[in-house]
């Protein structure tokens, strides 16, 4: 068979064996009830607007104006009852005076307060909040579903190999098409599982009901997350798989894959704690190894130019491409070194013939 043909094999045999996996279909599940969860507790959570009881008409048109449902009630009394009663937050009274049960109605006091205008010039369009959990959400899904997958791949090199399986497929296929078939069929797993995240999200942002300007800005940046995470993961996977073949044994996966673990990681962090510096997101947004989960948040939050994810994209394929033949060179290497840990050099000079 040609290449291409074993190549194919491999994957459909990796896809296969994969889906079956209890353990992937475990971390699928487990990955769509967090993220359904983390749409619908803050939903259901949110009973809709403040109910707020009035005596008389005058500051019903001010809360009306904040959002707030406004219950009228007959008389004071009336409006005390429906406070201890639990129908309403907090009573408004003539003069004004305001009601409440335990605590102040800052909603409320908000509403009747005369503030003067401002003006605000970069303006979020939705929630602080979400301004920081969306940023979060994206660095960890990319960080989780690179780590989680990376390892699977070293952990099936290096199955093979203690296995004496890989001796096996060598003498059948070419090295080369063990690496792409294996390579491939993660990679679509894990972008299927990342664009099935990706689709969830966007459909229960819209079913819970979330402001528009939520939605209009998560859009594009979940848009440009897929090809982002799809690049860099296919830049990491044959590292992955390189550093596999480096190990004999399972217990020699720790040492032989630290240092992609560090590539995965320290960017991670640094993308996290180095959100609030403009320059230093810049720059971590054309790291190959930060782009995925730099270029998508300033994305979100507006502070990309519409060429720069291109510019991005670019370099990362670049990147990607140099990882790629480096990592293949490693594999081919080391796969069939199975009497001890194999050093990165050793690897890198032995020239495989298969």
């Amino acid at each position: 068979m040609t290449t291409f043909q074993a190549a194919r094999l491999v994957f459909a045999r990796e896809l296969t064996a994969k889906l079956r996996d209890k353990a992937f279909i475990f971390s699928t599940v487990s990955f769509l009830v967090v993220l359904i969860g983390s749409i619908a507790i803050p939903a259901m959570l949110n009973g809709g607007p403040t109910r707020v009881a009035v005596v008389g008409g005058t500051s019903a048109p001010v809360l009306g104006a904040a959002a707030l449902e406004v219950v009228e009630a007959t008389d004071a009394a009336a409006a005390e009852r429906l406070v201890r009663d639990g129908d309403v937050a907090a009573a408004v009274l003539p003069g004004p005076r305001v009601l409440a049960l335990e605590e102040a109605p800052d909603e409320v006091l908000d509403a009747l307060s005369t503030l003067p205008p401002v003006e605000l010039l970069q303006a979020q369009p939705f929630d602080p909040v979400l301004a920081t959990l969306v940023p979060l959400a994206l660095a960890m899904l990319c960080y989780i579903t690179s780590m989680l997958f990376g390892i699977q791949i070293s952990q099936s090199v290096v199955e093979e190999k203690q296995t004496r399986i890989v001796e096996i497929l060598v003498a059948s296929i070419p090295v080369r098409a063990l690496l792409a078939g294996k390579v491939a069929a993660i990679t679509v797993l894990a972008f299927a599982q990342m664009a099935l995240l990706v689709v969830i999200a966007l459909i229960g942002t819209r079913v819970a009901g979330l402001d528009s300007g939520v939605i209009d800005a998560i859009r594009p940046a979940l848009g440009w997350f897929l090809p982002f995470f799809a690049l860099g993961f296919i830049m990491l996977a044959t590292v992955w798989a390189a550093v596999g073949a480096l190990a004999a044994r399972q217990e020699d996966l720790g040492s032989t894959t630290g240092t992609v673990q560090m590539l995965i990681l320290i960017p991670f962090f640094a993308v996290i704690f180095m959100r609030d510096n403009d320059a230093v997101l810049t720059a971590l947004s054309y790291f190959p190894f930060s782009a995925a989960m730099a270029m998508p948040i300033r994305i979100f939050e507006n502070d990309a130019a519409a060429w720069e994810p291109f510019l991005a994209l670019a370099v990362l394929v670049v990147s990607a491409i140099g990882m790629l033949l480096v990592g293949a060179r490693v594999y081919q290497g080391s796969l069939l070194r199975t009497n001890g840990k194999t050093s990165f050099l050793a690897a890198w000079r032995t020239r495989s013939t298969v």
